[in-house]
């Protein structure tokens, strides 16, 4: 182009007038080509936001998409997983809440865990600002926050289950919080006892970045083949990776929509996953204990993993004698958190003088046999209790061994009495003798083994990486083994020397 006397010629002035006409120079066509591809790029970006918001009816009112939110958290902090990454999410309702938020405090920590309990309204007491802020309406010592679910769960089909549409839409509403930080969703009920220590030491061998649904099945085979054996039971509790929460929000509704016959919200979240294409991960330390009675035998043979839940416990009898069940599971926890990682842990020990043989689950119970058993009958559960639905004798999704109508047959049983820490390492509990039905047995070793009033186990606390490594029992020794006068057994568990095997003589 020329210029003269300061003015555009007008042949210049009818080129430049036209933006995209074939320019002279190399120079031009480069900014040519950069002001078409900016047009391009603006068309297209308006085309894209009319379509989103026209394309259908109606879908000026639906509730924003959470999965488009830019969250604050996720794969920006690096290292292991602790409890501040875990967003509990507690199935509940207005009129169980007070007194089932008794349960929560037993294992809820204050400023610690995170997380809520979703109820279907607010309570007779409950005031919008507390609904709103997340206050506790409980009256026990930790204060469960309380939030209501959205309302959008009462647009949907149900066939027998109406609460369990809300129920399994929690996970939708805790995750549009978007709250930073969090690695995995938690689920449960609201009696739903959780060991979250336990439970960090489980989700921290798994990658938060995939997608990973863990959690238990039911102890009862009549429920699992009802529902699923390929089904994480919600009432034990399990846990969904961010990875995976993040795709199951965005197609959860339709879900619901699709599987609306299904009975409980286990049921429907797990029909979402085989959509998505994720199975289930087993964790045996989940339990949702579908049983009846005592649950005695199942954990005083607890499998080697770090006990994780429990649940069902208002159907069944109080874990000690002589306790009510909230007060038994609060002895359970004062022995938990001295040691998290042993809670349960069942180790076997041997007195080959008197032929006895000792079975001990740490900070629960204590038996002695008056014969020689061997490991693979004691790690199996005596049956103290009955199927969850038809109160039948089995079957299960694991072994039991029926308890010996001979009392004398039977082991002498001691409860935990008392519980306390040595140093910054050890530990030492205290088991009593619990007064049952094989006092009947007047056999001279009987009597004998029930001379023995308490049992004291001394053992140092579990390396935190121990469920990291290869698993193996512990080993233990009776340190005043054979001695006929004494009053009290003194035992102490420990690692198994090199080459050392748990085996009993004289079977």
């Amino acid at each position: 182009m020329k210029c003269e006397s300061g003015e555009l010629s007008r042949d210049a002035a009818l080129q430049s007038s036209i933006f995209f006409i074939w320019p002279e120079r190399p120079r031009d066509f480069l900014v040519l080509l950069t002001r078409l591809s900016l047009v391009t790029c603006l068309v297209a970006s308006v085309s894209v936001v009319l379509y989103g918001t026209f394309s259908s009816p109606g879908s000026l009112l639906r509730l924003p998409n959470p999965t488009r939110s830019d969250f604050a958290m996720q794969y920006v902090s690096d290292g292991p997983t602790n409890l501040s990454h875990l967003l509990f999410c507690i199935a509940g309702s207005a009129d169980t809440w007070r007194d089932r938020s008794r349960y929560s405090s037993i294992w809820w920590t204050s400023n610690a865990t995170r997380g809520f309990v979703w109820l279907d309204e607010h309570t007779a007491n409950q005031t919008d600002r507390e609904a709103n802020s997340g206050e506790d309406l409980s009256r026990h010592e930790f204060r469960v926050p309380v939030r209501v679910s959205d309302p959008g769960w009462t647009r949907f089909r149900y066939s027998s289950s109406r609460a369990a549409v809300r129920i399994a839409r929690i996970i939708w509403d805790s995750y549009r919080l978007e709250l930073p930080e969090v690695r995995w969703f938690v689920m449960g009920d609201d009696d739903t006892v959780f060991f979250a220590d336990n439970l960090v030491s489980v989700l921290a061998r798994y990658d938060h970045r995939q997608m990973w649904y863990v959690g238990g099945n039911s102890e009862s085979v009549e429920q699992d083949t009802m529902h699923s054996y390929e089904m994480a039971f919600g009432g034990g509790g399990f846990a969904v990776s961010y990875a995976l929460a993040k795709r199951l929000v965005n197609i959860l509704d339709g879900c619901l929509d699709r599987y609306y016959y299904f009975y409980g919200s286990d049921q429907r979240i797990a029909a979402c996953m085989s959509e998505i294409g994720v199975p289930f991960t087993r964790e045996r330390g989940f339990h949702q204990l579908d049983i009846r009675g005592n649950p005695y035998g199942v954990l005083a043979a607890h499998p080697i993993v770090p006990l994780v839940s429990l649940h069902h416990l208002d159907y069944l009898d109080p874990i000690f004698p002589n306790q009510t069940q909230i007060s038994s599971l609060q002895t359970l926890t004062t022995a938990y958190r001295v040691d998290p990682n042993r809670i349960l842990q069942q180790t076997f020990c041997y007195d080959h003088k008197r032929k006895w043989s000792v079975s001990i689950s740490w900070g629960y119970t204590i038996q002695i046999y008056t014969s020689m058993v061997s490991p693979k009958d004691l790690e199996v559960p005596l049956q103290t209790f009955k199927t969850w639905r038809s109160w039948s004798d089995g079957p299960f999704t694991f072994n039991t061994r029926p308890v010996n109508g001979d009392p004398c047959e039977q082991p002498v049983v001691y409860f935990l009495d008392w519980v306390q820490e040595v140093g910054s390492r050890g530990t030492r509990t205290s088991y009593r003798r619990a007064i049952l039905p094989a006092e009947n047995c007047s056999k001279i070793e009987h009597v004998r083994a029930r001379s023995i009033e308490r049992v004291i186990v001394s053992s140092m606390k579990m390396d935190p990486d121990y469920w990291n490594k290869e698993r193996r029992r512990h080993c233990c020794e009776i340190m005043n083994r054979g001695s006929r006068k004494e009053s009290s057994m003194l035992i102490r568990i420990r690692n198994c020397r090199s080459g050392e095997n748990i085996l009993p003589r004289y079977i």
